[in-house]
C-alpha cells in the first residue's frame, strides 16, 4: 500500500505559517513520542530553522518509557530543548514554562539591553495532523481555548492564544508534507492515525502492525487477546476475529472490523506502551 495524504488545505496552511514567521520568537513543534523523528514534518523543520526551538514529545504515556529517554537524549545532543508530555492528563506541562524561557534566553536578554521589558514570548505551535496540538494548548493554558478532536485536521485556521503576560501561542493546522520518500514513515504515520483512515486499507495496516509487534514486542498480542503468535500474520488476524466475535453473516470473519479494533487498541495504549522507531534508526537516516 502506498501511504500518501496531502489535502489541498495543507498547502494553504503552510503558506499561512510562512507568513507569520516574522511575528514569532519560538517554534514549539509537537511530535508523537511513538515515532519522534518520523512525525517531524521537514517543512516545519525548515520553517523554524532560524527560530528558538522546543520539541514536545507528546503522547509520551503511550510510548515505551525507555525509548522516551533515548529520544530526549537524541534531541538534546542536537541542541533542541525537549519535554515529555501527556497532554490529556497534563503530565509534563508545568515544566514547559521554564523551558520556554531557557530556549528564548537570548531574545529575553536582547530585549533587556534595549530597555524592552515584559514583552511576551510569541510561539508558534506546529505539528502533523492528530499529534495533539489543541489538547496540548488547552493543557498548557489550563482551559479549553481551542477545539480538540481525535481526527486529523480539526484545527482549520490560525488562532492566537494569550496564556499569560509572558507567553502567547499561535495555533496552526496540522500539516504533512507532499510526498513521503520513505514509505516506512508513511506506514508509521498511518498506524498512529495521522493519515485519514478512510483512504487506507485497514486489513493491510493491521497485518503490518501484527508483524511489527511480533518482531519488536513479542507476547503483546498473546497477552492482550490470547492468540498464538507463532503462525502467519493473516492467521493471527483471523484468530482475533474469532476471539473478539468479529463476524459477518454466516460466521465469516470480519477482517475489517477486527483490523479497526486492533488499530484502535494500539492507538489508545491498550496494547501497552509501544514505540515504532528508535534513535539508532533516526541517526542512520
Amino acid at each position: 500500500m502506498n501511504y500518501q495524504w496531502y489535502p489541498g488545505h495543507m498547502t494553504k496552511a503552510r503558506r499561512m505559517m510562512q507568513e507569520n514567521l516574522k511575528l514569532i520568537d519560538l517554534m514549539i513543534e509537537l511530535v508523537d513520542a511513538r515515532m519522534p523523528l518520523g512525525s517531524r514534518n521537514p517543512d516545519i523543520d525548515e520553517l523554524g530553522r532560524n527560530k528558538a526551538r522546543i520539541i514536545i514529545l507528546n503522547k509520551a504515556d503511550l510510548a515505551d518509557p525507555a525509548c522516551n529517554r533515548m529520544w530526549a537524549d537524541y534531541f538534546k545532543t542536537r541542541g533542541i530543548h525537549t519535554v515529555e508530555v501527556n497532554s490529556k492528563s497534563g503530565s509534563g506541562v508545568r515544566s514547559i514554562q521554564s523551558v520556554v524561557r531557557e530556549a528564548c534566553k537570548e531574545k529575553i536578554e536582547r530585549d533587556r539591553k534595549r530597555g524592552i521589558l515584559n514583552r511576551p514570548i510569541r510561539a508558534m505551535v506546529a505539528g502533523i495532523p492528530n499529534v495533539g496540538k489543541s489538547t496540548f494548548i488547552n493543557a498548557f493554558a489550563g482551559k479549553a481555548c481551542t477545539k480538540t478532536g481525535n481526527k486529523p485536521g480539526v484545527t482549520k485556521g490560525k488562532q492566537w492564544i494569550r496564556l499569560n503576560k509572558n507567553v502567547e501561542l499561535l495555533d496552526t493546522p496540522g500539516i504533512l508534507w507532499p510526498k513521503f520518500e520513505d514509505q516506512q514513515v508513511g506506514l508509521h504515520l498511518a498506524l498512529i492515525g495521522s493519515i485519514n483512515d478512510d483512504i487506507l486499507r485497514m486489513e493491510e495496516l493491521a497485518l503490518e502492525l501484527i508483524a511489527f509487534l511480533r518482531s519488536r514486542y513479542a507476547g503483546t498480542l498473546c497477552e492482550r487477546f490470547g492468540v498464538e503468535e507463532d503462525g502467519e500474520d493473516y492467521a493471527i488476524l483471523t484468530d482475533l476475529c474469532i476471539r473478539r466475535r468479529c463476524f459477518l453473516k454466516g460466521e465469516e470473519p470480519d477482517l475489517r472490523k477486527a483490523s479497526s479494533m486492533l488499530l484502535d487498541e494500539f492507538r489508545s495504549g491498550k496494547l501497552g506502551r509501544i514505540t515504532l522507531e528508535v534513535p539508532e534508526q533516526g541517526a542512520k537516516e
